[in-house]
């Protein structure tokens, strides 16, 4: 890792700490709803950060290939934006182990979008030079107005839609933008289609909140 993309790793570190001081972000939904979100967060993450090299090669060769410059770091800081549920995941996935080496643990930081946004804004980076961003979270309140798009899997009484968003941008070949539609039934969880297409998302590296 390149001394920058050490400074800027740290920046965030300490950037998301104090900003979960002021602000700290709330879990949405009772206890049930939790389980039910860090059931599918977790599924997610593990898959990924586990065969993490993969996607790290792939950043390789896009540097290769795209970087004349040679500004990219081949070992950048891992920026996972996920939900206040998702994040005490991400943390407890680096410390035990369960990562293919010691030294990719060390780079990964579980942040909110909001405290990565803010963090881009302080210190850019849109090129994604020193960092990969892996997004993970469950937008689990659907504005009625979008509910539209999904009426091909129509709700009963006391249900609401889930969206799972997830991806990876900064890694070349390996980047992805998924988004899978649940619905939550007041006791669990249940996957209607997976891997739809969301109309008029924002990007900045994650979707936006819409």
């Amino acid at each position: 890792m390149l001394p920058i993309t050490r400074l800027w790793l740290d920046g965030l570190r300490d950037f998301a700490a104090e900003h979960r001081r002021t602000s700290p972000p709330l879990a949405a939904g009772g206890p049930a709803e939790q389980a039910a979100e860090r059931m599918i967060l977790g599924a997610q993450l593990s898959t990924w950060l586990t065969g993490f090299e993969d996607v790290l090669a792939c950043r390789g060769a896009w540097l290769a290939e795209a970087d004349a410059a040679g500004a990219g770091d081949p070992d950048p800081a891992i920026v996972v934006t996920t939900s206040a549920t998702g994040i005490p995941l991400v943390d407890a996935l680096t410390a035990a182990g369960s990562l293919p080496a010691r030294s990719l643990a060390c780079r990964v930081v579980a942040a909110t979008e909001r405290e990565y946004r803010l963090w881009c804004i302080r210190q850019p980076d849109g090129h994604h030079h020193r960092h990969v961003n892996v997004w993970n979270w469950i937008k689990t309140r659907v504005p009625r107005q979008r509910q539209i798009e999904f009426q091909r899997h129509p709700l009963g009484p006391g249900e609401a839609y889930w969206l799972h968003r997830a991806g990876i941008a900064g890694a070349g070949a390996a980047d992805r933008r998924d988004c899978h539609l649940w619905k939550w039934t007041g006791r669990q969880a249940a996957l209607l289609a997976a891997f739809i297409e969301e109309r008029g998302v924002a990007t900045l590296g994650g979707p936006t909140e819409t």
